[in-house]
């Protein structure tokens, strides 16, 4: 599945905002203020993950193109900082284990670099073991648990990763 990654633009923010509603669940995805609150902050770096498809139109006798759209696949949102931070990183269900993820997660912790992160930090739910297993197999340790972390009431594992 060819795809590439961008930089995000206003007219992606309500396609992003429904992708985390179905990538996580209540109590967990973020409300619309939420994530314009994350995607806006100062140094915010927001990561695009689209495909371009091509809807054809059958003639008679022969196929003509009709148009390339764009599908949003995913998306990440990151803060810089000494440590920086994964916001969230929302990958659409059919695309998962496509490399959508870890092309955006490699693109934000080089941005990240480059802004002068020594480190990456990040929390994930206890239960969210796909996650859990994503972000060990790019380096990332436990280091602690907030318990209670999210508004449903479950337990956030915090990562972390020292960037070389």
């Amino acid at each position: 599945m060819p795809f590439v990654i961008r930089d995000f633009q206003l007219k992606d923010f309500e396609t992003l905002w429904l992708l985390d509603q179905d990538c996580f669940s209540p109590g967990i995805a973020y409300s619309r203020q939420e994530l314009k609150t994350y995607v806006r902050h100062a140094g915010a770096i927001t990561l695009v993950a689209e495909k371009l498809v091509a809807e054809k139109e059958t003639v008679p006798g022969r196929v003509a193109q009709k148009e390339t759209r764009r599908l949003v696949l995913g998306f990440l949102v990151a803060h810089p900082g000494t440590t920086g931070h994964i916001i969230t990183i929302d990958v659409e269900r059919t695309a998962r284990h496509s490399g959508v993820g870890s092309l955006l997660l490699r693109g934000a912790e080089e941005r990240l670099r480059a802004a002068g992160s020594r480190s990456v930090g990040l929390e994930t739910a206890v239960d969210n073991l796909s996650a859990l297993s994503f972000y060990k197999r790019h380096g990332y340790s436990v280091i602690k648990t907030w318990p209670r972390y999210y508004s449903n009431g479950v337990d956030a594992l915090v990562l972390k990763k020292v960037l070389g």
